[in-house]
């Protein structure tokens, strides 16, 4: 059992991202509201990317592309303490993407600290307010903490893809089938105040991915 735990977590990184690039490539990609986050960029002004668990798959990948077609920085990106977490954590990292250790179950506070002295560094991060467990769709406090700590924006992003299948799992994890029409939209940037109402921010944040992930979604569809 421990020799079979040892191989997958030896491989299984390396061999998830190389069948996510041999996917990607047969995607059909559609991007929205890169215009918005750019000036950011050009302005080299870290933000905070948000996207649902269920939709990460393909992010990372996507994220890449980016960097070499429009100037796209290589954000952090926060991983639970879990054994899922260690492996997310290598398999991330294969994209050119750092990691910051921890969640809200288990080491919440450290992270939050370690997120926070990477945003005043300058440099860009990425979280999933509803995971690592859920609940689905629900965004946690510490989304909203970081951004009120650092000042740095929330950017909504989503991924979306038809074909696609939904693994019956708790985020309901989207994997696109080879050939789907793919789409890529990042929302307009929420700014959250440091005096600000936490649970209206939250809610706020919440809202907005809700909105980019339909806007995602119609685009495919279309």
């Amino acid at each position: 059992m421990r020799r079979g735990r040892a191989l997958i977590d030896a491989v299984g990184p390396p061999v998830a991202a190389h069948a996510v690039r041999l996917l990607g490539a047969t995607l059909r990609v559609r991007l929205a509201g890169v215009d918005g986050v750019s000036a950011a960029w050009r302005a080299r002004r870290a933000v905070i990317y948000a996207v649902w668990h269920g939709r990460i798959l393909m992010v990372p990948w996507a994220n890449a592309r980016l960097r070499a077609a429009v100037g796209a920085r290589a954000p952090r990106v926060l991983a639970s303490r879990s054994r899922d977490g260690e492996l997310v954590a290598r398999w991330v990292t294969r994209f050119g993407l750092g990691v910051v250790r921890g969640s809200s179950s288990r080491g919440g506070a450290a992270a939050l600290r370690l997120l926070a002295a990477a945003v005043r560094a300058g440099e860009d991060v990425a979280i999933v307010p509803d995971g690592p467990r859920g609940p689905r769709g629900r965004v946690q406090p510490g989304t909203v903490a970081l951004a009120a700590l650092t000042g740095a924006p929330i950017v909504p992003v989503a991924f979306a893809a038809r074909p696609a299948h939904h693994l019956s799992t708790w985020d309901e994890f989207l994997v696109p089938l080879p050939f789907a029409r793919a789409a890529l939209v990042f929302g307009p940037l929420v700014e959250i105040k440091r005096d600000a109402d936490r649970e209206r921010a939250r809610v706020g944040i919440e809202e907005a991915l809700v909105e980019v992930t339909a806007a995602a979604d119609r685009l495919v569809a279309s």
